[in-house]
């Protein structure tokens, strides 16, 4: 028994090692500050944890914690009536590390966009970051968000819309479109 136990434990530390970076950054962009994201993974994982056995034995583990993660934002979102996204100093958007590769992170412009979708509405910022963000399938995001294929592509359209309403970023991408 104790050796199912161990094993089960290392399984759960390899994927809680591998996963951190993503969870992380996902976190971050549902909730918009460093320290609640880090709450949010953590609340997350103790839940995994419980049930390791059978997220552990799912199709997608990531996916499943994914799901979970989603579905504690939005409980915590649903309790308080105004969610408080970001400090006026800016110093959680600043300390986000990025996974190697992330061709976001390279962008100049990294925190007027992460203040930009700090101000969409919860469902529409799920959308945006799980579809394109994390780059997620439509159907995952669905999954990820417990809703329909549809509601995410009305919640991301209108996200996105909102995103490009914004006069900083169309100039960003305006400006990046002459250099490339």
């Amino acid at each position: 028994m104790g050796d199912r136990k161990q094993a089960r434990d290392e399984e759960f530390q390899s994927f809680v090692i591998g996963r951190w970076p993503r969870l992380m950054r996902t976190a971050f962009l549902l909730t918009g500050e460093q320290h609640a994201a880090e709450d949010l993974v953590q609340s997350t994982l103790e839940q995994a944890y419980v049930a390791w056995r059978r997220v552990g034995s799912a199709d997608d583990p990531e996916a499943y914690v994914r799901r979970v993660m989603v579905n504690a934002h939005a409980r915590k979102h649903r309790r308080r009536l105004r969610e408080f996204l970001a400090r006026g100093d800016d110093s959680g958007l600043v300390r986000e590390v990025a996974d190697t590769g992330d061709r976001i992170a390279q962008a100049d412009d990294r925190s007027a966009l992460l203040k930009a979708l700090a101000q969409l509405p919860p469902r529409q910022r799920e959308a945006v970051v799980l579809r394109y963000w994390e780059d997620l399938t439509e159907t995952q995001t669905a999954e990820a968000m417990g809703c329909s294929i549809g509601s995410v592509k009305s919640n991301a359209a209108k996200g996105i819309a909102k995103l490009r309403a914004i006069p900083q970023l169309a100039d960003m991408v305006t400006q990046g479109g002459r250099q490339g």
